[in-house]
């Protein structure tokens, strides 16, 4: 049965409606082809607003994405954070979405968004072999990046909270480097599989014809893995770890202690990313999905429904920016959910805002920061702490 789905689905692909779940060929050209296959009809409506959303929002999405994981970056990699273990998967992290809002955010709009605001504009160099293959490799392996790096600490913040002495122990940077290399070994099949081809006069950066059925498995298997596997830890560990903190709060009262405050911020902030995380790949997952098992179905029975691709291209396009949120959205949770990461990023543009006026200041600022961080949040006794934890 699964066989015969995904010839099935090959099949459709080749033909002149094709279904797109990656993101290697325009929609727009899809959009063509559909429409000349089912018939001149008028474009449907929610196609046209998904297309205008889409072309709008993300513009948005892209500047607020890029200010606030640089600054994200910057204070997760301060002197005050960036020994805590923690802090490496958060810094990480923000590397991980800036390298997808530009190599796969940007460059999708740029092919959709651009075209639709300024119809003239063409950038073929994209779909150019060479800049092809390596704006796919990169934006292949930022998006795997970003998706496990929150479930591997989703699994660091539940054998801390649930199985403290089994914590992980100065190996954040080893398990981010083993997710690196994984996700460049894993993602290599896809500059491999995909070039400059032409099809129905029209040139685009997508799939060799001559292996596209195994393109289709791979982009299959790779949709799983940065989506559904990820949703099925990430939610099933944050209901342990949050009912671990449930019961340990009725049976100890002082879990809101100085010695484990911050240990407790970061567990909160890991909550707020996994739920944003899931709630934004979902609508587009779940019409990504539909698309591929409703183009099966009406490949099989050969029923074909006026406008309704345009319609669920629409759709697909409105929940696109929304999943793009989720390269955008963790700067402002870490300034919800954190209290040491607002005061460590107040402190921060406090020193250079100073070091830009007076010659000296930075160096006095720095003695300003260190003596206040002592006193308060970053003292002594708290760090120590956490790192024994290895938050």
């Amino acid at each position: 049965m699964i066989t015969r789905f995904l010839i099935n689905a090959i099949h459709l692909k080749n033909s002149s409606c094709r279904i797109n779940g990656t993101g290697n060929v325009p929609d727009d050209d899809i959009d063509s082809a559909c429409a000349s296959h089912i018939g001149p009809t008028e474009k449907h409506e929610v196609f046209n607003t998904g297309k205008a959303f889409f072309a709008y929002s993300t513009p948005v999405i892209l500047l607020l994405g890029l200010v606030g994981n640089s600054l994200s970056l910057m204070v997760f990699t301060s002197k005050n954070l960036r020994k805590l273990s923690a802090s490496s998967y958060l810094a990480a992290l923000s590397v991980a979405d800036l390298s997808t809002l530009l190599f796969y955010v940007l460059i999708e709009w740029l092919r959709r968004g651009l075209t639709y605001i300024s119809p003239q504009t063409k950038l073929v160099f994209l779909d150019k072999d060479g800049c092809c293959q390596f704006l796919l490799y990169m934006s292949y392996i930022s998006r795997l990046m970003s998706s496990w790096i929150i479930v591997v600490f989703t699994i660091e913040r539940f054998t801390g909270v649930c199985y403290p002495l089994k914590t992980f122990r100065r190996g954040a940077k080893r398990f981010l480097l083993s997710i690196l290399l994984t996700s460049c070994i894993l993602s290599v099949y896809k500059p491999i599989l995909s070039g400059e081809y032409t099809s129905r006069g029209i040139t685009a950066c997508s799939a060799n014809p001559n292996h596209e059925f195994i393109s289709f498995v791979l982009d299959s298997v790779y949709a799983i893995l940065i989506t559904l596997i990820p949703f099925i830890v990430i939610t099933t560990l944050n209901i342990l770890i949050v009912r671990k903190l449930f019961l340990r709060n009725r049976l100890n009262r002082d879990i809101f202690s100085e010695d484990t405050r911050i240990r407790l911020e970061f567990t909160i902030i890991l909550l707020a990313i996994s739920f944003f995380f899931v709630a934004f790949n979902l609508p587009f997952s779940v019409v990504w999905a539909r698309n591929i098992l409703h183009s099966y179905k009406r490949h099989s029975t050969s029923e074909f429904t006026p406008n309704l691709p345009d319609y669920w291209t629409g759709v697909l396009n409105i929940t696109r920016p929304i999943f793009y949120m989720n390269y955008c959205i963790n700067f402002i949770l870490y300034n919800i959910t954190g209290k040491s990461f607002r005061k460590a990023l107040v402190e921060k543009i406090a020193c250079e805002s100073k070091s830009r006026n007076k010659n000296d200041s930075y160096i006095k600022c720095r003695q300003m920061v260190s003596c206040n961080t002592t006193n308060t949040t970053f003292s002594e006794r708290s760090i120590h702490s956490i790192r024994s934890d290895n938050v």
